[in-house]
């Protein structure tokens, strides 16, 4: 499939699922959906904020410990990114491994991705690259990867796996081992267990830089889908819930309204909420157990001094 009709299936697969999310008994909404384009740049200005602890600690940790990264991964390795983004990650670990083999980034949103490649190509002309644009929780997007004949790594930065519940994190980790041969690789990151002060802060920063994120899917949805979303009448939540180890992010009607997408109409009370995204957070045993739940064999995590984040890589058995 060329990009041109992934592009379009992305479009029928938001409209499918924003329609079923909101006639839910308890409304919700995919937050894949959050990272269109000015969602990601949202994003983007999000990880810069004093309160967004979780980009400065994973830096830290990257650049205390890359080279004993590379290592650990091997040369002559592709290296696979599933939900890249603007690839800003993976390009000092690709400049700190041994001869890389490729770089395959896999994200929804194909502006980002192409001017991504382009960004990397002109600093790095002789490393192959290929974007693939898609949902990579789907089977159909990692069949346009072509055949790679030596061994492969999944770079998984960012945190992303607590954006999933625990069965949902099971049949992703499980999805990307069987892409992997044994003695194949997954560079995974998660946030861990901590203060919910600090937790709270960091998801509804003082500079309601994370409201306008929450916010812009709604925005998102009165453009591409033809909805009647007043923002002004829904207000950003964010909380963690201590039994189920995860922040919860929602919008919150202020009042009792009506709004329209696709011709369908809507209900929302006072005080109802959209429950947008989750952000799970793991002990270090949790992780360990959740990788070797799911086909891999883990081998060696590096950490902050507070334990605040982790970084694991693990084998594919």
């Amino acid at each position: 499939m060329n990009m041109a009709a992934q592009g379009i299936a992305i479009v029928q697969a938001f409209e499918q699922d924003v329609l079923a999310g909101l006639a839910a008994p308890q409304k919700t909404l995919p937050c894949k959906y959050l990272y269109d384009e000015v969602g990601s740049r949202l994003f983007e200005e999000i990880c810069t904020l004093q309160d967004y602890y979780l980009t400065r600690t994973e830096a830290d940790i990257f650049a205390r410990e890359i080279q004993a990264m590379a290592e650990a991964i091997g040369p002559q390795v592709t290296l696979i990114e599933p939900g890249a983004g603007n690839c800003e990650k993976a390009e000092p670990l690709l400049r700190a491994m041994l001869s890389p083999a490729g770089y395959f980034p896999l994200d929804i949103s194909p502006e980002i991705l192409l001017a991504a490649r382009q960004r990397i190509q002109r600093r790095t002309p002789e490393l192959p690259i290929r974007p693939v644009v898609g949902d990579f929780t789907s089977h159909s997007v990692w069949r346009e990867l072509p055949e790679i004949p030596g061994r492969k790594v999944v770079f998984f930065p960012g945190s992303t796996i607590g954006n999933f519940t625990p069965e949902q994190a099971l049949a992703l980790l499980s999805l990307f081992a069987e892409q992997l041969r044994p003695g194949d690789g997954l560079l995974l990151a998660a946030d861990l267990v901590k203060d919910s002060v600090v937790l709270e802060r960091a998801y509804h920063d003082s500079s309601h830089v994370t409201e306008a994120f929450n916010k812009n899917l709604l925005r998102r949805i009165n453009r591409e889908l033809d909805g009647s979303f007043n923002l002004d009448a829904f207000a950003h939540r964010a909380f963690y819930h201590r039994l189920r180890r995860r922040v919860e992010m929602h919008l919150v009607s202020l009042e009792s309204q009506a709004v329209e997408v696709c011709g369908r109409q809507f209900h929302f009370d006072e005080g109802e909420t959209i429950h947008t995204e989750n952000s799970h957070k793991y002990t270090l045993a949790a992780l360990k157990e959740l990788l070797r739940s799911t086909g891999f064999q883990p081998q060696q995590y590096w950490t902050d001094h507070q334990q605040h984040y982790a970084i694991y890589y693990a084998e594919a058995v």
